[in-house]
């Protein structure tokens, strides 16, 4: 059965403003909706990576955005685990000793040497995306598979259990250019070219035998297919991406739409069987 991964961010920069909760009611009862909707993770940022934003923020307001996040989603929402969105190792350390138990690398364990010490330390999983600090060239679905063998490979030489490895082909991370350094700097094909591609051809991700995580939802080639500017207005075109991406392979859907992403992944499973 496909996994619904709920996304709270706690981060007012976030670029798709509806997902931001920042007052500790807003938080509970937004994670409470989430599990009765059916979903199987919350997911929990306090810096935005959006690749195109300036939202860098301090390691210290990262961190205390982050425990009080997770107090309150534990406090009301204590049966489903909770995910860490960082690449820092620091903000992760708190996140799991504050009882998180996945960390979802958007760097895929690149960025910040420490991170895979800090997964096997405290025995968490970890969701690695697809990185480079390098400009990637070529086909886009042999590219990102190798920069994908490469986090695998920090991952269990670093100690952390195969089992506890899940993979993220990072839609939307791959652009010509950036504001930061958590995305991939693209040549050769466009970062709308590369997101379609992603999504079209997902099932070749399968070949590394790991649980296949996505997040479309809401996400700019959406917008840029349907000339929808506002994150606001891109849902059936999240949903519809998230449709193609489960009966592409797809294990676990992280969204900012859970009730609907649910509904979507009960029907595509009951006509794929």
């Amino acid at each position: 059965m496909v996994r619904i991964m709920g996304i709270v961010n706690v981060s007012p920069e976030s670029f798709y403003k509806g997902s931001v909760k920042v007052r500790e009611e807003d938080i509970a009862r937004t994670v409470v909706s989430m599990e009765e909707h059916g979903a199987s993770i919350i997911d929990v940022g306090a810096m935005s990576t959006a690749p195109y934003l300036d939202t860098m923020v301090s390691l210290e307001e990262e961190i205390a955005r982050l425990k009080s996040a997770i107090k309150v989603i534990k406090d009301n929402c204590g049966s489903l685990p909770i995910s860490v969105d960082t690449p820092r190792a620091r903000a992760a350390d708190a996140a799991l000793n504050a009882g998180a138990t996945i960390v979802n690398d958007v760097t895929g364990l690149k960025y910040d040497p420490d991170m895979a010490r800090t997964v096997r330390e405290y025995s968490a999983s970890v969701i690695v995306s697809a990185y480079s600090r390098h400009v990637v060239q070529g086909d886009a679905i042999a590219t990102t598979l190798e920069l994908l063998r490469e986090s695998i490979g920090i991952a269990v030489n670093s100690g952390i259990e195969e089992s506890s490895i899940i993979v993220d082909p990072a839609i939307g991370f791959f652009r010509e250019h950036g504001r930061h350094e958590f995305f991939t700097r693209l040549e050769g094909i466009t970062w709308l070219e590369r997101d379609l591609e992603v999504v079209r051809r997902l099932r070749e991700f399968k070949v590394l035998g790991r649980e296949v995580c996505v997040s479309p939802s809401r996400k700019s080639f959406i917008g840029r297919v349907l000339a929808l500017d506002k994150p606001e207005d891109r849902l059936y075109g999240s949903i519809a991406v998230e449709a193609v991406c489960i009966m592409n392979g797809a294990d676990i859907i992280r969204t900012h739409n859970v009730k609907e992403s649910v509904q979507v992944a009960r029907m595509v499973e009951a006509i794929i069987g």
